[in-house]
């Protein structure tokens, strides 16, 4: 029964939805990580210092010129996502990456992780990108994980996916080489431990591009 002492309360209207604020709250709340995008050094150590000041979960996209400041990163402990090209040219603020950023925050302990930014760098060339980084210094173990564990436990999936283990997803693909090599092709692919592409059966369908369409 109410309390006949207390004045009856009165809900008023629900406050506006404000996605944004939610976003932010579940950053400050360590729910939610921030991937930031970034090329400068400068840049780096702004976010760094963000977070330092806030204590949330931090992976670094890109990271052009990580080798300027790769101690700052490896003590802020955040994660690297790095984009490796072999050819010269786009957006200013990148023109200053390096191929060694993989070997030189391998080295001092930071998780490190490839994308391709498609269409920037095909996709289809996902696994080139290790192979560049390996080249440039970065260890074999390190740069396959670098494709593989590293980004799911960035993406927070790695309970699912990213390794072989079971009650995983078992998602994989059977390469006829070694990883990192250009003479490499996907032989079979399987998702869910369900076999979706076998080479043998459809060749068409490595080729990709126009060929695949026609064949479609």
């Amino acid at each position: 029964m109410p309390d006949p002492a207390l004045p009856e309360c009165k809900r008023g209207p629900l406050p506006e939805l404000d996605p944004d604020a939610d976003a932010l709250a579940q950053i400050i709340a360590g729910q939610r990580t921030v991937h930031f995008h970034t090329h400068r050094a400068d840049d780096i150590i702004t976010i760094l210092k963000l977070q330092a000041a806030f204590g949330f979960e931090l992976v670094l996209q890109h990271v052009s010129e990580a080798w300027k400041v790769a101690d700052e990163i490896a003590a802020s402990g955040a994660s690297c996502s790095l984009i490796v090209i072999d050819s010269p040219g786009g957006k200013e603020e990148a023109l200053e990456i390096k191929a060694e950023n993989g070997a030189i925050l391998e080295a001092l302990g930071v998780k490190v992780a490839f994308h391709t930014d498609d269409p920037i760098t095909d996709s289809r060339l996902f696994l080139r990108s290790a192979g560049l980084a390996v080249r440039a210094g970065m260890s074999e173990a390190g740069a396959l994980a670098a494709l593989t564990l590293a980004p799911a436990e960035m993406m927070g999936l790695s309970d699912r996916i990213g390794s072989l283990e079971v009650g995983k997803d078992a998602d994989f693909v059977v390469l006829s080489g070694p990883p990192m090599s250009t003479y490499s092709h996907i032989e079979q692919t399987w998702i869910d431990g369900v076999q979706v592409f076998d080479r043998a059966e459809e060749p068409w369908l490595a080729v990709g591009g126009d060929a695949a369409e026609e064949n479609r």
